[in-house]
């Protein structure tokens, strides 16, 4: 019986899982990525967080794949001697507010089956992160970091051991489906495949559109900016430390967090990008940037978020002022102790009205399929999304 040949588009962490799995099911695999190493976009600028599955809305995909994700990622990186530590995260209330919220937060962390997930005072703060202020807090001792890169090449590794194939430099321009196959156009030339799992990331939407799918939902590329802690002031943070997110905006806000490498981190903020590949603060992409202003869903978002915008806009524009968002929850923290990092982009999936997906997205036909919305706990999530794409793919195939 001849081999079913499957094209994966993107060689981040979620394709090369994807492509991983179309293996184990004795598939003939092929991944374009378009850049010279896998995970050049958002697998190698995020903040190497495993979440545990505190926020989201039991029965979700997000939190149905988190979990299940969480336990495939720890089997993975320990076979592979990947980094790892489960250092532990506090979700910090500064008042009444807050406390509120963080009530929600922890019983959607019960009903989501989180590990010793518990409500605690002041005192307890002081006892796990001693250099950390609040009023309350949810402790998620099982929240752990990892070095996400470092599984992304071992995933990649495992692909070529197993016979599939990873093709570097090879941008996908193009795929049409016909009745018997789909063609996939590449920098490489054309080649026919029986199926195509498209895992784009910050071109998503474009892919999708070149192959006859929805324009929306659109991706609008996000920005983040982390600062560094001096190495001397490393001390003032033994694992995560986060605030009660506002239900209302789709980003968590500035946190300090360690990492497998020993730095520590403050941030990201979030606001929009001038370039959907723009890590480099100096670079601006013009076709991206009217591509995301001229899109009157960003307008919409943007009319419904201008309390939160505006502290973005400060965040971005001043240190100080991103700073003291920090210090509200580590206030030995000061301007001196840190220095600028990376920026990472998140892509953004909106709708044509402005409103947000919050779940995972999969749309397409019974030969191709289309990632077009893997948000945080994407990464956490990716073997386990992995699972549920060649399953989902399966089932329109059969």
């Amino acid at each position: 019986m001849a081999r079913n040949r499957v094209a994966v588009v993107g060689g981040g962490i979620i394709g090369l899982a994807v492509a991983r799995q179309l293996l184990a099911s004795n598939a003939d695999v092929t991944v374009f990525e378009k850049e010279p190493t896998v995970g050049a976009h958002q697998t190698g600028h995020n903040s190497g967080v495993v979440h545990a599955g505190l926020y989201y809305v039991p029965g979700s995909l997000k939190a149905t794949l988190c979990r299940r994700g969480v336990t495939l990622l720890e089997e993975f990186v320990e076979a592979h001697s990947i980094p790892y530590e489960q250092c532990g995260k506090l979700v910090i209330a500064q008042n009444e507010v807050e406390k509120d919220r963080l009530d929600g937060i922890h019983q959607r962390a019960l009903a989501n089956g989180v590990p010793g997930v518990r409500m605690i005072g002041r005192d307890e703060i002081g006892d796990i992160e001693p250099h950390a202020r609040g009023v309350r807090a949810l402790h998620s001792p099982a929240t752990a970091i990892v070095d996400y890169p470092a599984m992304t090449r071992a995933l990649a590794t495992d692909i070529e051991r197993r016979g599939g194939r990873i093709r570097l430099g090879s941008a996908v321009t193009g795929v049409s489906e016909r009745s018997a196959d789909v063609l996939v156009d590449s920098d490489s030339g054309t080649e026919s495949f029986d199926r195509v799992i498209a895992c784009a990331g910050l071109q998503s939407d474009r892919v999708a559109v070149d192959s006859g799918e929805d324009a929306y939902p659109k991706i609008v590329p996000f920005f983040g900016d982390y600062f560094l802690l001096a190495v001397e002031k490393s001390g003032l943070v033994n694992g995560l430390i986060y605030p009660v997110p506002d239900p209302k905006y789709p980003f968590l806000g500035v946190h300090v967090s360690r990492t497998v490498h020993g730095d520590v981190t403050l941030g990201p903020n979030a606001f929009l990008s001038l370039g959907r590949e723009s890590y480099d603060r100096r670079q601006v992409s013009l076709k991206d940037t009217l591509d995301a202003v001229g899109f009157p869903g960003f307008w919409k978002f943007a009319a419904h978020n201008m309390s939160a915008a505006v502290r973005e806009t400060r965040t971005a524009l001043s240190t100080r002022a991103f700073v003291e968002q920090a210090r509200q929850y580590v206030p030995g923290i000061e301007l001196k102790d840190v220095r600028r990092g990376p920026r990472g982009i998140r892509a953004q999936a909106m709708n044509r009205d402005g409103s947000l997906e919050d779940d995972f997205v999969i749309t397409g036909s019974s030969r191709v399929l289309h990632v077009r919305n893997a948000p945080s706990p994407g990464a956490t999530s990716s073997l386990a999304i992995a699972e549920h794409i060649v399953q989902e793919a399966n089932r329109r195939s059969a």
